[in-house]
């Protein structure tokens, strides 16, 4: 069966599939209607699940991580401001190793106030141990839901599905919806060995001193090594089972590819147009989309980049005093490289600004004039 659904609603169907038992949420735009729509799945029945209404989205994220700690399948969504509110239980909920599930809607951080798309909410709490999956289309959003709950009860770490405000939040695109029957087959129930619950006593989150705390932090950095193959893995599996397999990385015409287009989420579908258009000219250019930002695929990255003559990554996020997050995060990767290419970092977009098509050709003939790295960042589209 198909629907034509907004983003938001691939949220909410990806969490009733997933059979999720326990939902807690504070509305913020351009959030709301996950969380509406789910709130009308468990008033009518649809969905089998406790709904918490809280008064914040710290409130909404400690409901989801104790309800987790009890052996329940949870799930929250969120955006900007609500999610930089929910920082401290986002470290709590992977430091409590809970497979909280939640949908971030990319918009950008006030002041000023704004509620147009723009990455940094997100990978500001990239090194808090949260998964991350940055989506391109409706499609994505709803299956990466599914998937999340399967690699995140495997390695017993939480996951943040990611989608861009308006560009797919609230924009209608066809989604085919999986039958309930196979997607139990794919995620079966949540078993969870160590739990609170009365007739089984345990402590959870006790005080603990230098003599077990490092080795607790080592435990997670592992832990979020080992989903490195998960996502490889459980994407093949859907694959078999939907038709629509999925990785840490998607490329597009990099078979002889001299020059290599970086980018993520929507941005990298517009990425496509433009290495089309490129191509008919006889610009040799392919495509890297970074699906998976944590666990970072930096092994796929140094190899994809190692027959390349030029990278160049497009960031629609910032870290000020820095660059594009993206782009530290390519070149990280290749630091230790002997035939890593030179790799150019461009911003744009923030804020919801357009990204288009003649943007990125505009970047690729930019960047193909320059002999050498002169910048980490290449501003393109700014007003000044």
């Amino acid at each position: 069966m198909r629907k034509v659904i907004i983003g938001n609603h691939a949220l909410s169907y990806g969490a009733m599939l997933s059979r999720a038992q326990v939902i807690a949420a504070y509305p913020i735009t351009p959030q709301t209607e996950v969380i509406e729509l789910l709130s009308e799945m468990c008033a009518n029945g649809e969905l089998d699940a406790k709904f918490i209404k809280v008064e914040s989205e710290h409130s909404a994220m400690t409901a989801c991580v104790g309800a987790s700690a009890t052996g329940v399948r949870t799930f929250t969504a969120t955006s900007a401001q609500g999610l930089a509110l929910m920082h401290e239980v986002l470290h709590w909920a992977v430091g409590a190793r809970t497979p909280v599930v939640m949908g971030n809607i990319n918009r950008a951080m006030a002041p000023p106030w704004t509620i147009w798309t723009e990455q940094t909410d997100s990978l500001s709490q990239r090194d808090t141990g949260w998964m991350q999956i940055y989506c391109q289309n409706n499609q994505e959003v709803l299956d990466s839901v599914i998937q999340a709950y399967k690699v995140a009860e495997q390695v017993k770490l939480p996951a943040m599905v990611i989608l861009a405000a308006f560009v797919l939040s609230h924009t209608s695109e066809t989604v085919e919806m999986p039958e309930q029957e196979k997607v139990d087959e794919f995620l079966p129930p949540y078993e969870l060995e160590y739990k609170i619950d009365p007739d089984d006593p345990h402590a959870f989150g006790g005080l603990t001193g230098p003599d077990g705390y490092f080795e607790l932090r080592y435990i997670i950095q592992k832990a979020i090594e080992d989903a490195i193959p998960k996502w490889e893995e459980v994407g093949e599996e859907f694959g078999k089972l939907f038709g629509r397999s999925y990785g840490l990385v998607e490329t597009y015409k990099i078979e002889d590819a001299k020059e290599l287009i970086i980018s993520s989420a929507t941005v990298a579908s517009t990425a496509r147009s433009a290495i089309d258009y490129l191509r008919e000219k006889g610009k040799k250019v392919g495509l890297l989309r970074i699906r998976v930002f944590r666990p970072f695929p930096a092994e796929k990255v140094k190899s994809l980049l190692s027959a390349i003559d030029k990278a160049i990554v497009i960031d629609r996020n910032i870290s000020f005093g820095a660059s594009g997050i993206f782009y530290q995060e390519v070149k990280a990767a290749c630091y230790n490289e002997k035939n890593k290419p030179p790799i150019f970092g461009v911003i744009t977009g923030l804020g919801g600004r357009d990204v288009g098509k003649k943007d990125i050709i505009d970047i690729y003939e930019y960047v193909m004039k320059q002999d050498k790295v002169e910048s980490d960042i290449i501003w393109k589209g700014v007003r000044v």
